[in-house]
């Protein structure tokens, strides 16, 4: 079974500025600069029926190409850190690209996401014995993040391996953006 999710590449060059910020923190895991991205929505691990069926819908999808704007650093996991992201703008066109992919996958049958969409791309899974205060101390170091802005021209259908996440990530199909 092929475990997919839908999301936006980074291009080359911003994610050479980002794999500059790796490294200082003793429990993370980086994730490879190849495989930065801002998922728009997680499917999992579905059966090969599914996934046609999911990519043949994404061809639908008629949205313009949009601007995605990085405002700065963050963490998940509040006092039990368990990852550090890059922030993304949520602006209007990319959350209506966002709502339409759940409409899809909801349309297949699949459940609703139960989390509020919150745009990010992962840079470093962190291990257990990540503390609030380590990770506070590595994004205060790094504050002064300068915000970068892209156009997104076109959407993907990733697969990864199962694993405990982090990638590879595989582009299945490329689905492009009006102009």
């Amino acid at each position: 079974m092929p475990r997919i999710f839908t999301g936006l590449e980074v291009p080359e060059a911003l994610r050479e500025d980002l794999a500059s910020l790796r490294g200082g923190l003793m429990s993370a895991r980086w994730m490879e600069p190849e495989d930065y991205h801002l998922t728009l929505r997680f499917v999992g691990d579905v059966d090969e029926r599914t996934a046609n069926e999911i990519a043949d819908l994404l061809y639908a999808v008629r949205k313009r190409s949009i601007e995605v704007t990085l405002t700065g650093l963050g963490a998940f996991g509040g006092d039990r850190p368990r990852s550090i992201y890059v922030a993304v703008k949520q602006t209007q066109p990319l959350m209506d690209l966002q709502a339409e992919h759940e409409r899809i996958m909801r349309r297949v049958g699949l459940l609703p996401e139960p989390r509020k969409f919150a745009p990010h791309i992962t840079l470093a899974r962190l291990g257990r014995d990540a503390t609030a205060r380590t990770v506070a101390d590595w994004l205060a170091l790094r504050g002064l993040f300068i915000s970068r802005t892209f156009i997104v021209p076109s959407f993907v259908l990733f697969s990864s391996k199962e694993s405990v996440g982090g990638g590879p990530y595989l582009v299945e199909e490329t689905y492009p953006l009006a102009a």
